[in-house]
C-alpha cells in the first residue's frame, strides 16, 4: 500500500487544469508507462490540451472542485485495493445476473491491457456476466465515452432499456 502523502506530493506539482486535460486528453490505446524519471503526469501520452467534447468551462469546474477537495479521496480508493478484495472475497467468482449491455471505447486504456479484449471478445466476461446481451466498442473514443459521444451512448443505453 502506498503510504498518504507521495502521490499528493506529485499531484502537488501541477495545477489542477492541467491534471484534467492531460487525463481527458489521453488517446493512446495501451497502458500508460511509467519510468521512475518521470511523473505520473509526464508519463501520460496527452498534449495537455483540452480534448474538443470538453469546454475550458467544464475542465475550469472540475479544477475548482478539486480545489477545494484535494485529491486524496479518489487516491484513497486506490490505496486501498487490497482491502477491497479482502471485503469482496465472498462475491469472487459470482456471476453477475443482470441483464447487461457493455459499452467501451476503443483507445480506452484499460480496454487495451493485456488480456483485456480476449477477456471481453472471446468468452471471460459472458462467463462472468451470463445475461450480457451486448458489447459496443466505440471507435475512436476513450475511457470517458459517456462525455465523448453522449448521443450514441444515450442510444444504446435507450436501445437496451427498451427490452424491458
Amino acid at each position: 500500500m502506498q503510504e498518504p502523502g507521495v502521490a499528493e506530493a506529485e499531484f502537488a506539482l501541477y495545477d489542477n487544469s492541467h491534471k484534467f486535460k492531460t487525463v481527458f486528453g489521453m488517446r493512446k490505446p495501451a497502458p500508460p508507462i511509467l519510468p521512475k524519471d518521470k511523473t505520473f503526469f509526464d508519463s501520460l501520452d496527452s498534449d495537455g490540451t483540452c480534448p474538443p467534447w470538453l469546454s475550458e468551462e467544464d475542465i475550469s469546474y472540475y479544477a475548482d472542485k478539486f480545489e477545494k477537495t484535494g485529491f486524496t479521496g479518489g487516491l484513497n480508493y486506490y490505496r486501498c485495493m487490497d482491502l477491497n478484495w479482502e471485503l469482496s472475497a465472498p462475491w469472487t467468482g459470482a456471476p453477475i445476473k443482470i441483464a447487461t449491455k457493455f459499452i467501451v471505447g476503443d483507445l480506452d486504456v484499460t480496454y487495451s491491457v493485456p488480456g483485456v479484449k480476449d477477456y471481453i471478445h472471446k468468452g471471460g466476461l459472458k462467463a462472468s456476466v451470463p445475461n450480457l446481451e451486448d458489447v459496443v466498442v466505440m471507435e475512436g473514443v476513450s475511457h470517458f465515452c459517456n462525455q465523448e459521444k453522449p448521443n450514441e451512448v444515450s442510444d444504446y443505453i435507450c436501445e437496451f432499456f427498451s427490452k424491458f
